[in-house]
């Protein structure tokens, strides 16, 4: 039961909106966490700067009180001066030793253990120093300075703070926070507003294309779209659905042609067999009606054969056999039998052929079938007389063969549907009787043996098809 539960949908607005508001989140968390290092980091180069300028201004001004040497013991006054300096919300230690590191003056008492400084911190050559305190996990900065009194260095200011208390940030990290919530708020409106522009016209095609479902083509889409894959996506959708539009109408009157063509025969066969039994006609004239009669059968006959030819075709019921053959031979019989089927001389063919021989690999009667329809056709729009010309061309993979008449040609609004089927144009309905298949049953064969059929120009001058063939592979 669980396999055959509907998998559960959500708006497009929602889908990307939670996506989008997602890959934000992670991002600013990334940045937020970028950026919190990254204050942590200067906060720590600040502040050590700031203390080693504090040592620096405490050697001077012990230097500068040379009468008074090293203050030794508690001096409040001098610590209460750099405490005030400092303004860091950070409270270090500040040890004032001699040269062998005893401390003489601190701004903290001093404990029974705390006499002197390590020594590490006086003998290594850095100015700020990086340590431990007794094996502790917990990282201290340590920066000493100089005393100098007449060129002779008589100690050491040695400022002492754990880097936790030097990377401590509170109005900082709120600042921030702010600003990372801005973002996220400022971000999800944008995504939100973004979102719903770009899902509002899809809804709008998907209640169109329910409208088409239900074979309602009068939609209407908005046209005043920026984006160009959504213009795109609109325009093409109205542009199918007139198509569907037009192509419905033209089935609808297509059908009442078929069934008309199909009608006529079976209407006057009808009553010309219903003349001779009735016995309206004797003798030579009832002959002459079971004469029309078996014509009308014929032509029954073969729109119901194109009729079963078409079908099997568009179900690939046919079956195709390929041979390899040479071009212009192959083109010569299907000429040569052609003018053999005409009884006139009013239409003339005329062929050009390849100078070089060329095989194809294709099916003869298919390939005989394509140009018999388009014979007929070219013979058609000539009204029995004028010219076909076959000209035979020799492209790098395949062959092209063109048909060209000079009848009255297709009108221009008629050239994009010559090969619907059951299409008749204007110029044909009223004045050759058919199914309107020959044209889209040719294109399928064509198509069956691996090659097309196109219209290449019609004009009133004339009218131009080409069937192109792929060459035998060598």
């Amino acid at each position: 039961m669980l396999k055959n539960r509907k998998k559960k949908r959500v708006s497009l607005t929602r889908y990307w909106t939670t996506r989008y508001l997602l890959t934000l989140c992670i991002g600013l968390t990334i940045i937020a966490f970028i950026s919190a290092i990254w204050l942590r980091h200067t906060t720590l180069v600040y502040r050590l700067d700031m203390i080693e300028f504090m040592a620096e201004e405490m050697t001077h001004r012990i230097s500068d009180n040379v009468d008074a040497g090293i203050p030794s013991g508690d001096n409040p006054g001098l610590f209460r001066e750099r405490d005030r300096f400092m303004n860091m919300d950070i409270k270090p230690v500040i040890y004032i030793v001699n040269t062998e590191g005893k401390i003489i003056s601190s701004n903290r008492p001093k404990g029974p253990r705390e006499q002197t400084i390590q020594a590490d911190i006086l003998s290594s050559s850095d100015e700020v120093q990086k340590l431990t305190y007794n094996g502790t996990s917990k990282v201290f900065y340590a920066v000493k300075k100089k005393i100098e009194i007449a060129d002779e260095q008589v100690g050491w200011v040695v400022i002492v703070e754990s880097k936790e208390r030097l990377t401590h940030l509170n109005q900082e990290y709120g600042q921030l926070a702010i600003m990372i919530g801005s973002l996220a708020l400022l971000g999800l409106g944008a995504i939100y507003f973004l979102s719903r522009r770009l899902a509002t016209p899809i809804k709008e095609v998907a209640a169109a294309a329910k409208q088409v479902q239900q074979g309602n083509y009068n939609i209407k889409l908005p046209e005043n779209l920026k984006e160009e894959e959504v213009y795109e996506l609109v325009r093409s959708f109205k542009e199918m659905a007139m198509r569907l539009e037009q192509l419905e109408s033209m089935r609808t009157e297509l059908l009442a042609g078929v069934t008309h063509e199909l009608k006529t025969p079976v209407t006057s066969i009808s009553g010309l067999l219903q003349a001779i039994q009735d016995g309206v006609v004797a003798g030579d004239d009832a002959r002459e009606f079971v004469k029309m009669a078996i014509n009308e059968t014929s032509k029954l006959k073969t729109m119901v054969g194109d009729l079963l030819a078409f079908n099997s075709f568009a179900v690939n019921a046919i079956p195709v056999k390929f041979e390899e053959l040479e071009i212009n031979q192959m083109l010569k019989d299907v000429v040569d039998q052609w003018r053999l089927m005409q009884d006139t001389d009013d239409i003339q063919l005329t062929l050009t052929t390849l100078k070089e021989l060329v095989t194809v690999n294709i099916d003869a009667i298919r390939f005989q079938q394509i140009f018999t329809n388009l014979f007929t056709n070219a013979e058609q729009a000539m009204k029995g007389q004028g010219n076909i010309n076959v000209v035979l061309y020799n492209e790098k993979e395949s062959v092209v063969i063109t048909v060209s008449d000079h009848g009255q040609g297709i009108p221009k609004e008629e050239q994009d549907l010559v090969f619907e089927r059951f299409y008749r144009g204007e110029n044909k309905k009223y004045e050759v009787r058919g199914l309107g298949l020959g044209l889209p049953l040719s294109r399928m064969m064509a198509q069956s043996i691996h090659g097309d059929l196109q219209l290449v120009d019609s004009s009133e001058k004339g009218t131009t098809f080409k069937l192109i063939i792929p060459k035998a592979s060598n």
